[in-house]
């Protein structure tokens, strides 16, 4: 990750993060979803910025209430697949959930996406249940995932 700086998500990086979502999603969110998502008094964002270019690589956030935590999106340019990008947002999404109190965090997977499955058991998630029916086109289950965290460790 060398060539990478992970920051938060603001309302500049928008329109890069939509057109990421168009290319990773079939139902992509919105440009105003996404801000909510980088804006919300309950979420947190990460985005992965490449130095050389300033282009957005990857991004993901969560929502947190209390002691719980869900991430809501996680997703990378294709460009720049298999570079550590989802893994290093993921790690600072974690810290910053830790410092405020999270202890639980869950996340909901396609059951056909295996690359982001192996990701997520690599990092610590365990499977926890199934959504029938959970995603649309093409309509399929979502495997919940959960990770416990360890008060005050640094999850990086």
């Amino acid at each position: 990750m060398n060539n990478f700086d992970i920051v938060k998500l603001t309302e500049s990086h928008i329109r890069e993060a939509a057109e990421i979502e168009r290319l990773c999603f079939s139902e992509p969110w919105s440009e105003d979803a996404l801000l909510y998502m980088c804006t919300a008094p309950i979420t947190h964002a990460v985005a992965v910025i490449e130095r050389a270019s300033g282009r957005l690589a990857a991004y993901g956030g969560c929502e947190y209430v209390l002691d719980e935590a869900n991430i809501v999106n996680v997703a990378t340019h294709p460009d720049f697949r298999r570079r550590g990008c989802a893994e290093a947002l993921l790690g600072k999404m974690e810290e910053f959930l830790s410092k405020n109190g999270v202890t639980d965090v869950y996340l909901e997977v396609r059951v056909s996406n295996a690359p982001a499955r192996t990701l997520y058991e690599k990092l610590g998630f365990r499977a926890v249940g199934l959504r029938k029916k959970y995603y649309r086109l093409p309509v399929e289950d979502a495997v919940v995932m959960k990770k416990q965290l360890n008060k005050g460790e640094n999850q990086c």
